[in-house]
């Protein structure tokens, strides 16, 4: 089954153009596009008229939504990673095996890699982009440490908070997020070793043991 993708990103449901209806068609064809110029061109050859050509679109249309090349990028990237779910597999350990192998396999994908590697390397220079990324990929992601946190707290796997303590907790997902996405990251890409079952049982193992910690300071 196709799985229908959420519009981009600060996407409203229509175009700068008042009264007019932006089409989630078209913005799934030009994401499309996108990623598939990116892995046959790279980034240094792709281009707004390239995707509009491969998209069947004006050239105008891609400008009314985004601003260049970068911002497109993140935004046909943030799509894939929307596809990653926590699925509930009984137990914390179970629940982060499974989304590990998750974000393994999107990682291995042609179009995610080579899209992801483009905008991380184009960011070092560009700050808005750095934003952009932090905002339609970072952030949004963050809801399945959250997701899974609930859900351990409701097993009794993870002691629920006495005081509110918004930021402290807050703090803790998003170490959490970053020890996650750096460890695979970091494995999948850069270091290139399979990100494989038996990697992914230790790395939880040690990931566990310093939630416990945490939970026990």
């Amino acid at each position: 089954m196709c799985r229908r993708h959420p519009l981009p990103p600060g996407a409203s449901g229509r175009s700068g153009r008042p009264g007019r209806p932006r089409s989630a068609a078209a913005d799934t064809a030009i994401l499309e596009a996108t990623r598939a110029a990116l892995v046959e061109l790279g980034w240094s050859k792709l281009s707004m008229s390239d995707v509009a050509t491969r998209a069947g679109v004006a050239k105008t249309t891609l400008y009314r939504r985004w601003a260049g090349k970068s911002e497109l990028v993140v935004d046909a990237v943030a799509v894939l990673f929307d596809e990653l779910e926590l699925p509930d597999r009984g137990s914390l350990a179970a629940d982060i095996e499974g989304v590990v192998h998750q974000f393994a396999a999107l990682l291995e994908r042609p179009e995610a890699k080579t899209a992801l590697m483009a905008v991380v390397a184009e960011s070092t220079r560009d700050e808005p982009l750095r934003e952009r990324i932090r905002t339609s990929l970072v952030e949004r992601q963050k809801r399945l440490v959250l997701e899974g946190r609930a859900r351990a707290q409701a097993r009794g796997e993870l002691p629920v908070p006495a005081d509110d303590r918004a930021g402290a907790v807050g703090a803790a997902d998003d170490l959490i997020f970053d020890v996650i996405a750096g460890a695979v990251v970091h494995r999948a890409l850069v270091s290139g070793r399979p990100v494989d079952g038996e990697w992914v049982q230790r790395f939880t193992a040690l990931l566990l043991g310093g939630l416990g910690a945490a939970a026990r300071g």
